[in-house]
């Protein structure tokens, strides 16, 4: 049966606030409450920034929903504060619960760094400055590829409005729930993986502000259960915006792959990925060139660069970057991806097949040289000025 907006906050008010004599439905306190298919996303309003109240407002949150809605329900709850909501609705009758006097212990509270990904030793983000490059592509043959060496690998789709991986990895079902309410990425040829596009119904478009975008990503990497990984790649989202900064933000990625094609309107926007990442601190271990050039099925020894030549690696020599290889343009890549089966794993007499293989390598190269030569990563901390 379907779940309803009605239904979720028919379950909230039986959330109290732990200092008020009401429930948060009553207080006025949910906001952008949007229901789809088993996933449900809203906001917390707040009075001031108050770690422990968040906490404890979200659990209570999560165990209504649960037990009066659904069990298996998915959860992207967000906290935000409202100072002229309450003030307005609270300030004559004194001071809103959770104001002043916790403020030293709240401080301390803030400044807790919540440890994420601790099994995961390598955080790959597989990024592209415009669409239509095939990243997602060299981001699940990566993963692939770097699981054909033996390695423990998880794959995690970032595009939460476009979302490519179950398809490519064909693997279309909810995935699995923990006792905890943990989601158990679902595994195929030796890879873990997890996408927004199996937690919701595949015709229905996802309709979500930047901030309830955000959040769920912080979910896919907090309350999975990833376990021991060797590498975790990331396959983001076009762009330079709220996703690439909340992964920045939330974990230490080890490293960025760009993913370009050679001709120049690609071009641009790689060289701004590129500048991205190198403004947050975050190596990046080479560009790679995509659609390099074509090969007709019927001629396999001829190359047509219908696209430009040797572009990504110009631009990989004038950022002074590594340059990790270049795939060709096969027919076999686009049928491979649509029949769930990546190329990587299959043919090996193909000249993608081996591309990709190659790819894997020079990326393992580079992060063995990355971590060798320079210090772990750190989340960075963005603050805007008012």
């Amino acid at each position: 049966m379907a779940i309803n907006k009605q239904q979720v906050r028919t379950a909230l008010t039986h959330v109290m606030h732990p200092e008020m004599d009401k429930d948060v439905v009553t207080l006025d306190m949910i906001e952008d409450l949007i229901v789809q298919d088993s996933f449900i996303t809203f906001t917390i309003d707040l009075p001031e920034k108050d770690t422990k109240l968040e906490a404890t407002l979200k659990d209570k949150c999560k165990e209504a929903i649960h037990k009066f809605v659904d069990e298996d329900a998915v959860l992207d709850i967000t906290t935000a504060v409202n100072i002229s909501k309450f003030r307005n609705g609270e300030e004559e009758q004194g001071e809103f619960p959770g104001q002043g006097h916790r403020s030293q212990k709240k401080q301390e509270q803030d400044q807790e760094d919540e440890e994420i990904l601790t099994g995961v030793d390598n955080i790959i983000a597989v990024a592209s400055g415009k669409g239509g490059v095939g990243k997602s592509t060299v981001a699940v043959n990566l993963a692939c590829g770097l699981a054909r060496t033996g390695a423990k690998v998880g794959l995690l789709d970032t595009d939460i409005y476009g979302p490519s991986i179950p398809t490519m990895m064909d693997a279309h079902g909810r995935p699995n729930i923990t006792t905890e309410k943990q989601l158990i990425p679902k595994e195929k040829y030796g890879i873990r993986f997890l996408s927004m596009g199996m937690l919701v119904d595949p015709d229905q478009a996802m309709i979500w502000r930047g901030p309830m975008v955000t959040s769920a990503v912080k979910q896919f990497m907090n309350e999975v259960e990833w376990g021991e990984l060797d590498y975790l790649v990331l396959d983001l989202p076009p762009g330079t915006g709220d996703i690439q900064l909340t992964l920045v933000q939330t974990v230490p990625l080890t490293g960025a792959v760009i993913v370009s094609t050679p001709q120049n309107v690609a071009l641009d926007d790689a060289r701004k990925g590129v500048a991205m990442f190198k403004k947050v601190n975050v190596p990046v271990l080479g560009m790679v060139e995509n659609m390099a050039y074509f090969i007709p099925e019927d001629q396999p020894d001829k190359k047509y660069h219908i696209f430009g030549k040797h572009g990504a690696r110009n631009l990989a020599e004038q950022m002074g970057t590594n340059f990790l290889g270049e795939i060709p343009l096969e027919q076999k890549v686009r049928e491979s991806s649509d029949e769930g089966k990546p190329i990587v794993l299959g043919d090996m007499e193909t000249k993608s097949g081996e591309a990709f293989v190659e790819l894997s390598n020079n990326v393992i190269q580079q992060l063995a040289i990355r971590n060798q030569e320079q210090d772990p990563t750190e989340k960075i901390d963005i603050k805007i000025k008012p």
